[in-house]
């Protein structure tokens, strides 16, 4: 495969200079997305403060590539372009020759275009924001990933809201909605984070993900890869313990077509939710016992990791961790001294519970079941306060 950086024009997308008092670089790859373009570009133009004055455009600008297109995008580009001169927005064009003509040759291009642009102003953490041409960002998007990146986070991801959801998938996206927010609130009452406090969602994907230059790079960037790209990325965030704050006030309203772009996306589950439907079938989660044991010792090793470079492990509490997790000891203690954070030392803590006798144990549970005793336990810890 070609490095990401041969396919850019005399290595660069877009000729104007960054403005030196630019803070978000916001990146919208396109691939025949002339029907509701237009959408994308008005929510994006039309950003406002909380209390609806409208954003200055040397704030933020707009860097929209459309790739591989074979429809009048890049014209309807070029024509919003010319119609809203004050709007900070650089279109560009790309073929990308097959096998690496997919979004994440096309997502890694742009962000690495906004990075750059960001260094040659001196600017390590500006903020490189992705969104989707098929999405619709909130008109307070800018304003409030500015406010939370300004509480010291790395990381903001937005609240993906489908437009228009199938009727046969409805039922189905409801309740992993539901489900994942369950999850969520589980973990802040029992693994509390400061950066992401409740309330919060639980996703930090493409349509809606603000990261600074500096935690970008060092997270090695994201990766070139035909799908999942973005999701790759995420697990390489939370690898490095980047602060990432998923706020329930950066919204994005995105499309919830069945017909996809990538091989697998929303678009495939979408179609996998319908076909459950057909065939009365539930989705399989993991039950709330499990999901409580083993967030509760994930935040006692996170402690054990906090201190371990002041003093010995507390070998009692690491040793009664490892067996409730049924982990090999000397395992352990080898990752916690090779790890560089606690995020990478609790990757393969996962990796090791998915395929041992951790997950014979606590086999998966029908979705409603679960939900069912989420409910109640949030019920019980309502009552008792």
């Amino acid at each position: 495969m070609q490095p990401v950086s041969a396919y850019k024009l005399n290595n660069k997308l877009y000729k104007a200079k960054p403005e030196s008092t630019l803070q978000i670089a916001v990146i919208v790859p396109v691939k025949n997305e002339e029907d509701g373009l237009i959408r994308t570009l008005d929510a994006l133009r039309r950003q406002v403060d909380e209390h609806g004055k409208s954003l200055h455009s040397s704030i933020y600008e707009v860097l929209l590539l459309a790739n591989n297109c074979n429809d009048n995008t890049y014209l309807f580009a070029e024509s919003y372009q010319a119609k809203y001169p004050e709007f900070n927005l650089h279109i560009a064009q790309i073929d990308i020759p097959e096998p690496d003509a997919h979004i994440g040759t096309v997502r890694r291009l742009m962000m690495d275009e906004a990075y750059e642009r960001f260094i040659s102003i001196g600017h390590l953490f500006g903020i490189i924001v992705s969104t989707d041409g098929d999405s619709e960002v909130d008109s307070q998007w800018i304003h409030y990933i500015l406010m939370e990146m300004a509480k010291g986070n790395d990381v903001v991801g937005g609240r993906i809201l489908p437009r228009d959801t199938p009727a046969l998938s409805k039922i189905h996206h409801l309740r992993d909605v539901s489900y994942r927010y369950h999850v969520s609130r589980l973990e802040s009452i029992l693994d509390p984070c400061h950066s992401d406090p409740w309330p919060r969602h639980f996703q930090c994907y493409g349509p809606s993900l603000a990261v600074t230059c500096d935690i970008y790079h060092k997270a090695g960037r994201i990766p070139a890869i035909p799908y999942l790209e973005d999701e790759e990325f995420r697990k390489a965030l939370y690898r490095i313990d980047a602060k990432v704050r998923k706020s329930p006030l950066v919204k994005v309203y995105t499309s919830a077509r069945l017909i996809g772009k990538v091989d697998f996306g929303f678009s495939v589950q979408l179609q996998q939710w319908g076909l459950m439907t057909l065939e009365n079938q539930q989705q399989q989660v993991e039950p709330l016992i499990s999901l409580i044991k083993k967030t509760t010792l994930k935040n006692t090793l996170r402690q054990l990791w906090n201190i371990k470079s002041e003093l010995l492990i507390d070998d009692s509490r690491l040793e009664a961790s490892s067996a409730e997790l049924m982990l090999d000891l000397q395992w352990l203690y080898v990752n916690i001294e090779n790890c560089g954070y606690f995020g990478e030392l609790w990757e393969l803590i996962e990796e090791q519970l998915a395929k041992g006798n951790w997950r014979k144990l606590n086999a998966l549970e029908p979705i409603t079941q679960v939900i069912s005793h989420f409910r109640q336990y949030f019920s019980a810890i309502s009552l008792a306060s």
